[in-house]
C-alpha cells in the first residue's frame, strides 16, 4: 500500500520469508563484497525517511545516532534537510521545474525559449532579421521583445525589396452590412493572430505600418446629408473612434476625394455621400501607427430599399525594424553612451552587433558596489564576458581562428542566470560556465550603464555597435548619440557583411538601414536575385536582343569597363553565358549570338538530345564544333548550362557537373557582336547547316536565367523598362519557374515529331562531327497549316461562348440577385464585378 491505497495487483506467497539480522536503509555500504545481498545497481536514496518500522518493531534513529543500534554515514538525523528548489521556480516562460537533491533543471520544450532557465528566445526578433539572413517569404514565429514577457507570435514575412510583416485577423473577407437602420448600428470586431501587446510592439519597432480598408456603398452614406454627422466609423487599438477614411485629418470627417476636390459629386466630401443608385467603392490605406490596427468597424445607413454597404479590411502590414538597425559609431576611446542601470538580478542577457578595425575595446560595462558586468573585445581574436555577483570575478571567453576586427558585423550573445553563464560570438561555438553550487545568485548593480566605454574612460571601443538589447529591451543608441560628443548616430558599410545575400551576379547596394540587391545585370530577379526569369516559348517564337541599342542606351554615359564592350568596331576577347532550359523537342536552338562580321556562338540540342556548342570567331574558317557526350537533355527535365570563354580556352559546365575544358581553333576574338536570338533564328548569316536547321526549328519549352556577359534578354523582354531593344515574335509567355512547369498552357511534355532523317539515330554523336542535314518535307508544312486552322476555330468558339456567358450572367444579376443566404458574399462580389458604369475617377486611393 502507498499512501493508504492498495496496489492493483496482489500476489499469493507460499511458505515463509526468513529475514536476516541486518537491514540497509537508503543505500548499500561501499564494501559490497561483504554484503552480497545488497544490490548497488541503483543509486542511493536522496530525501527524508521517518516513522520507520520493521515488522511490529519501530526503528529509533536516535539510537542509531548514539551507536546503540547499527551505524550511519552522511546523514542528518532527527531533521529533514531537503530543500524545495522549485519553490520559487527560476524557470521562465512556462518552463517546467524538476530537481535532484542538490540542483534543479528546467524543461523548455514547447515554450519557444531555451537555456538553463528557459530565458533566451529561439526566434528572430522581426521579419527584417529573417530578410538579412536570406530567408524567403513564409510564415515565421517572431519574438519582438526577445527574452521579455511577450510570447512569440506567428506572422507572414513577405520578402520584397524590404521585409513586410503581415498579421492576419478573423475578418479578412468581404463583409456585407446586414443592418442598414440608423437606429441599429452594425459593429464588427476584429481579432488578430497576435495579442494587442504583441501588435503594439511590432508597430512600435516598425519603420511604418499600414492597413487597407475598402468600403463599397450603394445608396448608403457615411454621414447624414443634413449636418454631416458621421453614421459610420472605425476604431483603433485604443478604442478611439475615427471618422476619416484615408488621407484626411482625424477630425476632418472627410474622405481623400474631399481633400483633393475630385469626388464624384463636388458638394459632398465622400463618394458614398453622393447617394448613387450604383455601387461606388473607396479604397483607403490607413497609416497612422498610433491608430493601428483597426479593431472595429461600425456602419449604419438610411434603411432604404435597394441600399447596400460592404467593406473589406486587409491584414496589418508593417515594414522594417528600426531597432535592428539602430546603431552608433564610436570615434574616440574616451567616448561612450550612458543609460539607466541594467536590471538583471537573476537573469541577464545582452545581445548586439559590432564591427571594428581596432584590436581591443570595452563594449559595455555596468558597476555595483562589488558586483559588475562587462563585455569587451580583449584581443583581435578574443571576446570576453566577465561579471561578479558576490562570489568573486568570473569570466567566459570565446576564441576565434579569424580576427573579429575585420570591419564586418559580428553578433554577440551573452547570458547569465542562477545556473550558468554563456557567451556566443557569430558562428563560433557557444561557451558556458556553471554557476557555483552555493553562494550569491543576484546581480546587484547601481551605476549607469556605459556603452562603448567605461566610467574611467579607458579602453573605450572604436567602431560601430547596433541592435543593442538587454533582456529583450532595445536601447535607442541613435537618440543618445545625437547629443554625445565623439559618438555619431548610424553606421554605414553593411554590404561587407550582407553582400553575400545577393546571388547570381546581383550587386549589393548600401541603404541607410540595411542593403538592397540590384539585379539589373543579373538573369534573376527578386529581393536576393534568386528568382529565375523564365519564359515559355511556343512553336516558331523568338526573342531578339540587339546589342547596339544596349550600347547606345545603357553604356554611352557609363564610365565603367562596359562602356565600349559591344561597339561594332571593337572585339570581345572573352564572355560568360548561362542558361537553363526544359524541353522535349529536338533539334532545338537554345542560344544564338551573332555579329556584324558573320561570327557567331550557337548552343543547340542535336536530334539525339545531346548538347552542342559552336564557336565561329573567324568568318573565313569553319566553326569549332563541340559535342558534349551527356545524356539526352531533351527529357522534359530542367538542365543548366554555363559557358565561360577566355581567349581560346572555353569551360563548359552542365547541371553543375565537373567543368570541361576545350580549346578553340577558329580564333580568340568575338568581333562586332550584334544580337542574341532565343528560339527561332532568323537569317543567320554564315551559320553552318546544323545551326541553320536547329534555328529554323527553334525552341519549344521553357528557358530561364539566360545571360550573355551583362546582357539579360529575357528580363529585357518580360520586365517593364527593359533597357535593350528587344523584339518578341510569336508566343513567348512568362513562366513561374522552369523547374515547376514548362509554361502556362503548355503540356507537361511538349509533343514533338521527329523530322525526316532523324529515324534510327540515338546516342551522342562523335565530338566535333557536324549534324546530318535533313529536309522537313511537305508533310511538316501541311501539318502546321492544319494545326493553325484548328487553333483559330477553337479560339473563335471560346470567344463566342464567353460572350454568351457574360450576357447571361449580366441578365441573371439584374433580375435574380439573392437577398439572403449562405452565398451572400459571393453574390455581392458578383454584383460589384458587374458594375461596369463606375469609372476610375470614382475610386479613391491613398498611399
Amino acid at each position: 500500500m502507498v499512501d493508504g491505497e492498495a496496489a492493483p495487483m496482489a500476489h499469493s506467497l507460499r511458505g515463509q520469508i526468513e529475514s536476516g539480522d541486518t537491514y540497509y536503509l537508503g543505500g548499500c555500504p561501499d564494501n559490497s563484497s561483504a554484503h552480497p545481498g545488497c544490490a548497488a545497481s541503483a543509486g542511493g536514496f536522496q530525501g527524508c525517511l521517518r516513522l520507520i518500522s520493521i515488522g511490529d518493531e519501530a526503528v529509533d534513529p536516535i539510537s542509531v545516532q548514539q551507536g546503540a543500534l547499527g551505524s550511519f554515514r552522511d546523514l542528518q538525523i532527527d531533521t529533514c534537510g531537503l530543500t524545495d528548489r522549485c519553490l520559487p521556480s527560476y524557470c521562465e516562460h512556462g518552463g517546467e521545474c524538476s530537481q535532484s537533491w542538490s540542483t534543479f533543471s528546467c524543461d523548455c520544450a514547447h515554450t519557444g525559449y531555451t537555456g538553463a532557465t528557459c530565458h533566451s528566445s529561439l526566434y528572430e526578433q522581426s521579419c527584417e532579421a529573417h530578410w538579412h539572413r536570406g530567408d524567403s517569404s513564409g510564415l515565421y514565429y517572431i519574438d519582438s521583445d526577445g527574452s521579455g514577457p511577450l510570447e512569440p507570435s506567428l506572422v507572414y514575412c513577405n520578402m520584397t525589396d524590404t521585409a513586410w510583416t503581415s498579421v492576419q485577423h478573423n475578418g479578412s473577407h468581404l463583409v456585407r452590412v446586414k443592418s442598414l437602420n440608423e437606429e441599429s448600428p452594425h459593429p464588427v470586431f476584429f481579432k488578430y493572430m497576435a495579442s494587442m501587446d504583441q501588435l503594439q510592439t511590432i508597430i512600435d519597432y516598425a519603420d511604418n505600418c499600414q492597413q487597407e480598408l475598402t468600403f463599397h456603398c450603394k445608396k448608403s452614406r457615411l454621414s447624414t446629408p443634413q449636418d454631416g454627422t458621421p453614421v459610420s466609423w472605425w476604431a483603433g487599438r485604443t478604442d478611439e473612434t475615427h471618422t476619416y477614411w484615408g488621407g484626411s485629418q482625424p477630425d476632418a470627417h472627410k474622405c481623400t476625394c474631399g481633400l483633393e476636390g475630385n469626388c464624384i459629386d463636388s458638394q459632398y466630401y465622400c463618394n458614398c455621400d453622393a447617394d448613387r443608385n450604383e455601387w461606388t467603392s473607396t479604397t483607403v490605406v490607413l497609416s497612422r501607427k498610433k491608430c493601428l490596427p483597426v479593431t472595429q468597424v461600425v456602419t449604419r445607413g438610411g434603411g432604404r430599399p435597394h441600399s447596400g454597404a460592404a467593406y473589406a479590411l486587409g491584414p496589418l502590414r508593417c515594414s522594417g525594424d528600426n531597432s535592428f538597425w539602430n546603431s552608433a559609431s564610436f570615434n574616440t576611446e574616451s567616448s561612450y553612451l550612458h543609460f539607466p542601470t541594467f536590471r538583471g538580478e537573476l537573469s541577464a542577457d545582452v545581445s548586439f552587433f559590432f564591427k571594428t578595425t581596432a584590436s581591443s575595446g570595452v563594449f559595455l560595462e555596468n558597476l555595483g558596489i562589488t558586483d559588475f558586468i562587462r563585455l569587451e573585445l580583449r584581443a583581435p581574436t578574443e571576446v570576453a564576458f566577465s561579471f561578479d555577483v558576490g562570489n568573486g570575478p568570473r569570466e567566459v571567453t570565446v576564441q576565434s581562428p579569424t580576427a573579429f576586427n575585420d570591419n564586418r558585423w559580428h553578433l554577440v550573445r551573452a547570458d547569465r542566470n542562477v545556473k550558468e553563464a554563456s557567451l556566443q560570438v557569430g558562428q563560433q561555438p557557444r561557451k558556458t560556465q556553471p554557476a557555483p553550487a552555493a553562494g550569491h545568485a543576484r546581480l546587484q548593480l547601481n551605476s549607469q550603464l556605459f556603452v562603448g566605454g567605461t566610467a574611467s574612460r579607458q579602453r573605450g571601443f572604436l567602431g560601430c555597435i547596433r541592435s543593442l538589447r538587454l533582456n529583450g529591451l532595445a536601447l535607442d543608441l541613435e537618440e543618445r548619440a545625437t547629443m554625445t560628443p565623439g559618438v555619431e548616430p548610424g553606421c554605414p558599410g553593411h554590404c561587407s557583411t550582407y553582400g553575400h545575400l545577393c546571388h547570381n551576379g546581383g550587386r549589393c547596394r548600401e541603404k541607410r538601414r540595411g542593403i538592397s540587391c540590384d539585379c539589373t545585370f543579373s538573369a534573376y530577379d527578386g529581393p536576393f536575385c534568386e528568382s529565375d526569369i523564365s519564359a515559355y516559348f511556343g512553336a516558331g517564337s523568338s526573342v531578339i536582343y540587339n546589342f547596339q541599342e544596349h550600347y547606345n542606351d545603357t553604356f554611352s554615359k557609363n564610365s565603367s569597363s562596359f562602356t565600349a564592350l559591344f561597339h561594332e568596331d571593337l572585339t570581345l576577347t572573352g564572355e560568360m553565358a548561362t542558361l537553363s532550359f526544359r524541353t522535349t523537342g529536338t533539334p532545338s536552338s537554345l542560344l544564338y549570338v551573332s555579329s556584324f562580321d558573320e561570327e557567331y556562338l550557337s548552343v543547340i540540342l542535336a536530334p539525339n538530345g545531346s548538347l552542342q556548342i559552336r564557336y565561329k570567331l573567324d568568318r573565313h574558317r569553319e566553326p569549332d564544333v563541340f559535342n558534349f557526350g551527356f545524356k539526352n537533355l531533351a527529357d522534359g527535365q530542367l538542365h543548366h548550362v554555363r559557358i565561360n570563354r577566355e581567349a581560346a580556352v572555353m569551360f563548359v559546365e552542365v547541371n553543375q557537373n565537373a567543368r570541361r575544358q576545350v580549346i578553340l581553333s577558329s580564333g580568340t576574338e568575338f568581333n562586332a557582336v550584334k544580337s542574341i536570338m532565343l528560339g527561332t533564328v532568323l537569317e543567320p548569316l554564315g551559320a553552318d547547316p546544323d545551326t541553320l536547321r536547329a534555328g529554323a526549328r527553334g525552341f519549344t519549352g521553357c528557358l530561364s536565367a539566360v545571360r550573355f556577359g551583362p546582357a539579360v534578354p529575357l528580363k529585357a523582354a518580360l520586365r517593364a523598362g527593359g533597357r535593350a531593344q528587344v523584339t518578341v515574335r510569336g508566343h513567348v509567355a512568362p513562366a513561374p519557374r522552369c523547374a515547376d512547369a514548362a509554361g502556362p498552357g503548355a503540356p507537361a511534355r511538349e509533343a514533338t515529331r521527329p523530322l525526316a532523317g532523324d529515324a534510327g539515330r540515338s546516342g551522342p554523336a562523335d565530338a566535333g562531327q557536324p549534324l546530318v542535314n535533313a529536309d522537313g518535307g511537305d508533310s511538316a508544312v501541311i501539318g502546321g497549316v492544319i494545326a493553325v486552322v484548328i487553333f483559330i476555330l477553337l479560339c473563335i468558339t471560346a470567344i463566342a461562348i464567353r460572350i454568351y456567358q457574360q450576357r447571361w450572367l449580366y441578365q441573371k444579376n439584374e433580375t435574380n440577385i439573392p437577398k439572403t443566404g449562405d452565398n451572400a458574399e459571393t453574390a455581392l462580389k458578383s454584383e460589384l464585378n458587374m458594375q461596369s458604369t463606375v469609372n476610375e475617377s470614382q475610386k479613391e486611393y491613398f498611399f
